[in-house]
């Protein structure tokens, strides 16, 4: 209602809303009035108001014990209002403290190595550290891995937010939502607490990975949920699975999935390259093939940068399931799925390889890098 264009679009009144709220007010007046109070400010504390509910036919929710919830204690009015200063202050953000631990690093461009313990409270990890970084050097960033830090415990959302050139992040545990969100640089590795055959099995990461990155390295020895890379244009990723909308609106980058995929991959992907292991042989049906076409891996250049990104994957990661796939690729090479763009006026062949950033990326919309080098 602040835009007037939008403002035109409405059709009722300000005396509408205020009825609204009138409204509810009395209703509010009414229930105290029933219970015997004037006011609000009557009633908050009150716990002693209150009665759980028993729901018939629903033994499950019957065992749900509120008793602490609705325990009585004869707080101050004040207190039961909690006027007082909050009694659970959080503490330092985790990534304030590595900012202050790798500033001298950071000024002098010279190598660190920090370890730390992450607990999901902790969010947005290195996202304030690639600010300052950026603010300091701009687009360029630091040296290849010049701050490396380790991480052991589960990720709070957006970790490796935004990060640039020049760090590298290795979680031991997992991650929660929007891991590598607006990455331009840099390098993600996130590997479980243990090294068992079981892990290609396990989700060791949300939804949206990637959503938006425009450049730098992911390598997950595990699964991740939802909208894997969803608007990635420039990142590479290695994963072991995915779940629903993989690649999704995908303008770039180049993506490798070791394991399965949900519904819908590859819906309005229009740039980048994936390529998705099909051991169960129903990638066909999961994969939207509106805009982007399938192939198997056939010529000898795609087969040996396809097994030059596991390598890479296994060494960041230790991945048993890379390490099958390269020991039997006779057997798991000619299950992979190449998904690129359909051809349009102005794309550059699918087989060629650009470097931009430092890495080989293919299958890109020609106006997008005109210039670049094959």
């Amino acid at each position: 209602t602040q835009d007037e264009k939008l403002r035109e679009r409405f059709d009722g009144k300000p005396e509408m809303l205020i009825n609204y709220l009138n409204a509810v007010a009395q209703d509010v007046r009414e229930i105290l009035a029933g219970l015997g109070f004037r006011s609000l400010h009557e009633v908050i504390g009150r716990t002693d108001l209150l009665k759980q509910h028993i729901i018939i036919d629903h033994p499950k929710a019957n065992t749900v014990d509120l008793s602490g919830i609705l325990a009585r204690r004869d707080y101050e009015r004040d207190q039961r209002l909690r006027v007082w200063h909050r009694n659970d202050k959080p503490d330092k953000p985790l990534d304030d403290i590595v900012l202050q631990d790798v500033k001298d690093a950071i000024r002098d461009k010279t190598h660190v190595t920090r370890s730390y313990k992450i607990r999901n409270i902790n969010r947005s990890v290195g996202t304030k550290l690639s600010g300052e970084i950026a603010f300091l050097y701009g687009d360029k960033g630091l040296p290849e891995n010049t701050i490396q830090l380790s991480f052991h415990g589960s990720a709070g959302q957006s970790f490796g937010a935004f990060l640039v050139q020049g760090i590298r992040l290795h979680l031991t545990g997992e991650a929660n939502d929007y891991v590598g969100k607006g990455m331009s640089g840099g390098e993600i590795v996130v590997t479980p607490s243990h090294n068992e055959e079981s892990s290609a099995q396990e989700v060791i990461a949300g939804n949206t990975v990637l959503y938006g990155a425009t450049g730098g390295a992911l390598f997950a020895s595990g699964r991740a949920g939802e909208r894997f890379c969803v608007r990635n244009s420039g990142a590479l990723a290695v994963v072991e699975g995915v779940g629903d909308h993989g690649c999704e609106y995908m303008t770039g980058g180049t993506v490798v999935v070791l394991g399965p995929t949900g519904r819908n991959f590859g819906a309005g992907m229009t740039g980048g390259t994936a390529y998705v292991l099909d051991v169960l042989g129903d990638f066909e049906k999961k994969c939207n093939r509106d805009l982007v076409t399938l192939q198997r891996i056939e010529t000898h250049e795609d087969t040996k940068f396809l097994q030059s990104l596991i390598h890479r994957h296994l060494e960041a990661t230790n991945s048993n399931r890379a390490q099958e796939v390269l020991s039997k690729w006779s057997s798991f090479g000619m299950m992979f799925w190449k998904v690129a763009p359909k051809r349009r006026t102005g794309e550059v062949h699918p087989e060629k390889r650009y470097v931009v950033g430092g890495q080989q990326v293919g299958g890109y919309l020609e106006n997008a890098f005109s210039g670049l080098k094959p």
